[in-house]
C-alpha cells in the first residue's frame, strides 16, 4: 500500500509525529492547537486505517473461499458474493478517498449558486439544485448553513450554502460550472418544454494554515438591513454585510446571522475563499479548472444537462457520466458524477465541457 497515490509509509510517519506532540506536557494549554492536531490526527488514521480493515476482509473471504474449495462446500457461495459485493464497495469509496490529495481538499465548501438565463423558470432550478447539494450533503453528514440567500419570484435568484464536514471541498469541487434543466415548465400555461441554466461556484472553507492577505484599503464594506419574515422576525438593525474587494471586483455577502459581527466573520471567511481560488488560478494560469465559471450562465456553456422531458436522463458533458434516474439524482444521489469527475482528473483525461445535441 505504499507509493502512488496512496503512501502509507509517509502517513504512519505523519501519524507517529501527531501522536507524539499529543504526549507532549501543556499540549492542552493551547485548546485551538490542540484541537486541530487531534482532527488531523483523525484524518492521518482514517486515510490508512479502513484499508487495514479492508485488507483483513479480503482476507477473510479468501480463507471462506479456500474452505468452500476444500470442503466442496457450494453453500458457501452466497455468502462470498456478499462478503465480496461490500468490500468492493469500501474499495471504491477509499480509492476515490485517496483522489483527494490537494491543499484544500480535505476542507468544508462554500457552494454558491446563482441563476441565469431563463427568468421565473431558471430561479426556480436554482432553488431545485439548492434543494439536492443539501440532500447530498444530509446523505453523507454533513452540517449545511444557508449563508447568504436572494429570492426571487419563484425560486431564488442567488444562494450561498456552508457546508461543514471532511473533504467537501474535495468531492465538490468538480461540480463547479453551469447546469441546464430542459423541462415542461410549471409556469407555462401553454405547457411548452423550457431550457433554464444556473452556475454552481464551490469554494473552500480556509483554516489558519492557508493565509490570504487582504488590505483594508482594496476593501469597501457595506452594511444594510437583512431580508426577514416581518412582524416579531423582522430585521430593526443593518445587521447584513456586504465586502467589494476592489482590485479584484470579487463582492461576498452574509446575513444569516442577526449580528452584524458574526456576519462580518463570515463574509471574511468567504472572501478569503474567493481570492484563494483567485490568486492560485492567476498563479498556476488554469483557466481550465474554473473557466466554467467566468462564461455565460447560458446555452452552449453548460458543464451538466438534467433533462425531465421528452424522457429524463441527467448527463454530465465532461466525463459522459449519465443516468436516467433523474429523481434519484434530485434528491442527492450524485456520487457518481463525482467520482466520474474525480477518475478522470486522476487519469488526466481532457474534462472540456460541450453541448451535446443528443441530450435534447
Amino acid at each position: 500500500m505504499s507509493g502512488g497515490v496512496f503512501d502509507n509509509v509517509t502517513i504512519d510517519k505523519k501519524i507517529a509525529e501527531k501522536e507524539a506532540l499529543t504526549g507532549a506536557p501543556g499540549f492542552w494549554d493551547d485548546h485551538e492547537k490542540a484541537e486541530k492536531v487531534m482532527n488531523d490526527l483523525k484524518l492521518l488514521k482514517g486515510r490508512v486505517e479502513p484499508w487495514r480493515e479492508l485488507l483483513k476482509e479480503i482476507d477473510d473471504i479468501e480463507a471462506l473461499y479456500d474452505l468452500g474449495i476444500e470442503g466442496r462446500d457450494e453453500s458457501v457461495e452466497g455468502e462470498l458474493q456478499e462478503m465480496y459485493a461490500t468490500a468492493k464497495k469500501k474499495f471504491d469509496d477509499l480509492s476515490i478517498l485517496n483522489l483527494l490529495s490537494g491543499e484544500v481538499d480535505r476542507n468544508s465548501a462554500f457552494l454558491t449558486i446563482h441563476s441565469g438565463a431563463g427568468g421565473t423558470e431558471a430561479c426556480d432550478w436554482a432553488s431545485m439544485l439548492s434543494r439536492m447539494y443539501i440532500r447530498w450533503a444530509e446523505r453523507r453528514g454533513f452540517k449545511v448553513e444557508t449563508v447568504d440567500v436572494l429570492e426571487a419570484e419563484g425560486g431564488i435568484k442567488s444562494v450561498t450554502l456552508q457546508i461543514n464536514g471532511d473533504y467537501v471541498y474535495g468531492y465538490l469541487k468538480g461540480e463547479a460550472g453551469v447546469h441546464r434543466l430542459v423541462r415542461i415548465s410549471p409556469f407555462d400555461a401553454n405547457a411548452r418544454r423550457h431550457t433554464s441554466f444556473s452556475s454552481v461556484f464551490i469554494f473552500p472553507v480556509l483554516d489558519d494554515t492557508i493565509k490570504v492577505d487582504i488590505r483594508p484599503e482594496d476593501l469597501r464594506v457595506d452594511t444594510y438591513r437583512a431580508g426577514g419574515k416581518g412582524g416579531q422576525h423582522v430585521n430593526k438593525t443593518d445587521s447584513a454585510v456586504r465586502f467589494t474587494h476592489l482590485p479584484t471586483g470579487i463582492v461576498v455577502a452574509c446575513q444569516s446571522e442577526r449580528s452584524q459581527t458574526m456576519n462580518r466573520a463570515t463574509a471574511m471567511s468567504i472572501l478569503k475563499a474567493r481570492l484563494y481560488e483567485y490568486y492560485r488560478e492567476q498563479k498556476e494560469k488554469e483557466n481550465a479548472k474554473f473557466g466554467a465559471e467566468k462564461k455565460g450562465i447560458s446555452w452552449g456553456n453548460q458543464i451538466r444537462s438534467y433533462v425531465f422531458q421528452p424522457y429524463t436522463m441527467v448527463k454530465d458533458h465532461r466525463t459522459k457520466c449519465e443516468t436516467g434516474n433523474i429523481q434519484a439524482v434530485m434528491d442527492g444521489d450524485i456520487d457518481q458524477f463525482i467520482t466520474a469527475y474525480l477518475d478522470a482528473k486522476w487519469k488526466g483525461l481532457p474534462l472540456d465541457s460541450t453541448d451535446d445535441k443528443d441530450d435534447l
